[in-house]
Parts: structure tokens; sequence; C-alpha cells
């Protein structure tokens, strides 16, 4: 890749699995011209849980779907394990996409027809690679979904669909784990619950995941928080070095008591 003068947030949390460098995304409508993404310059580190916030219209979307090899920028570079996604053919970044990318989506992405053990196995199957059974009854019994192995998603509640969407990406061992408004039809407790499993599997397995969410709440999880506003990145936020809360000060009663 190019070297490029890029601004501090590109170096944030270290050594880089996947970055965007002067990406620039133009969705043509008629003859105008819609700017997504105005110059974006960032990099996501290893095993961090990186949450991409910011209103409606800001490009957090559009971020992600360009570094996941889901849609294609007008200019600048993306780089994913060390592959520069750019101008690779449609072969090349299904291949990508299929080999080192996760995913999990608002809408869960479950085949109607298949069970949850069928769900969760597909794409490794379809990879022709070997399902690893150690990880996946790993991620069955820490998802807590053991007992509906063999429903199909019409009988899972939200929660337990997006659990099978978790363990259905996790289970691939990607690269990284981009999840698309995880919670967003969920209640607050089952959000709650994944966004805890999310962050779990980036302190347990290694997991990098890339969340993209207009929720502060959802946010809140994450290690780092990635603001955007009109196509470029206005802040970036390590919550890792929050300050603490402030202590108050010790009068000598209760420096009395603590002696």
């Amino acid at each position: 890749m190019t070297t490029t003068q890029a601004p501090d947030m590109y170096a944030a949390g270290g050594e880089h699995i996947a970055a965007a460098v002067d990406l620039v995304k133009v969705y043509r409508q008629g003859q105008a011209g819609v700017r997504a993404l105005d110059g974006v310059t960032v990099g996501f580190a290893q095993a961090r849980f990186t949450a991409i916030s910011g209103p409606s219209g800001s490009g957090k979307s559009t971020l992600m779907h360009c570094l996941a090899g889901l849609d294609s920028a007008t200019s600048g570079q993306v780089t994913l394990d060390n592959t520069e996604l750019t101008g690779l053919s449609d072969r090349e970044l299904t291949r990508v996409r299929r080999d080192k990318v996760g995913f999990v989506f608002q809408s869960f992405n479950l085949l109607p027809q298949l069970t949850a053990l069928e769900n969760i196995v597909l794409p490794v199957t379809l990879s022709g690679r070997h399902v690893d059974n150690d990880l996946l009854d790993h991620l069955v019994g820490v998802l807590g979904i053991g007992d509906r192995m063999s429903h199909r998603p019409a009988e899972l509640s939200g929660g337990q669909q997006q659990r099978v969407a978790l363990a259905r990406a996790l289970l691939a061992r990607p690269v990284v784990l981009f999840a698309d408004e995880p919670t967003g039809n969920l209640d607050s407790q089952s959000g709650a619950e994944v966004l805890d499993l999310l962050r779990r599997s980036v302190r347990d397995l290694g997991q990098t995941v890339v969340m993209v969410t207009h929720d502060p709440q959802a946010a809140a999880y994450a290690d780092r928080v990635l603001f955007l506003a009109d196509g470029r990145v206005v802040d970036d936020v390590d919550a890792t070095q929050a300050p603490k809360a402030p202590q108050a000060p010790q009068t000598e009663e209760s420096a009395g008591r603590a002696r």
C-alpha cells in the first residue's frame, strides 16, 4: 500500500488489521452527486472492539460496507489483512469476504428453511472447510443456544436468532467481524446480551469487531468509538483511556474511619 500522510487517528490502537486511506465514496443521484465519504483515513487494530457512530447520513454504514468489500470506493484505498481491496474483481472480493470477513446484521439474515445448527455451519461448509466442532460446541455453550439447535428461525426469539447469527459469524474465524446495527431489532435486555457477547468475543477469542450503531449505549460497549459526520471522522475516542470518576476529598472524619 502506498505510504500516505495520515492523521493521528490512523495510528490509534497499534498495528492495523483493516484500514482506509483517503477514502471517498460518491453516490450519483441523477446529475448530482452525494459525497457519502469525504476523504476518510482510519485504521482498526486487531483484537479490538470499535464502534462507528454518527447521525443518519453521516457515512458510517458506507464506511463499513467499503471496509468489508460490500461496496467499492470512488477513490482511496482499503486494506484488509494486508490485502488491498481496491481494484479487486467481483470474484476476488467474494473470496475475501468468504475467507476473511464475518457479518452480523440487524435483520439476522438466517435461512428460514434451515435449523439453527444448519445456519451456523453453512458458510464453513460452503467454503469447503472443516467445521471446528470444538469451537462450535464452545460458541453454542457460551451463547446459550444449545437447546435451540434443531429449531428453525421462526421458532426462535429475536435475541436467539441474533445469537445464531453471531455463532455463524464467529465459527468461520473471520479476520474482522462487522456488525451493522446488531441490536436494532432487539429489546433492551436481548440487545445488551448480544453486545456483551461481542465484547467477550474480543476478550476471550481475540476477535476484531467493527460495529456500526447510532445508539450511544451500544457504542459504550466498545473499546473505541469513531464518530462520523457528513462523511468525515470528527472524533476518535479510546474508551479504555476514559478518565476515572474523581474521588471525593477526604475529610478528617472519613480519614478516621479509614484508619
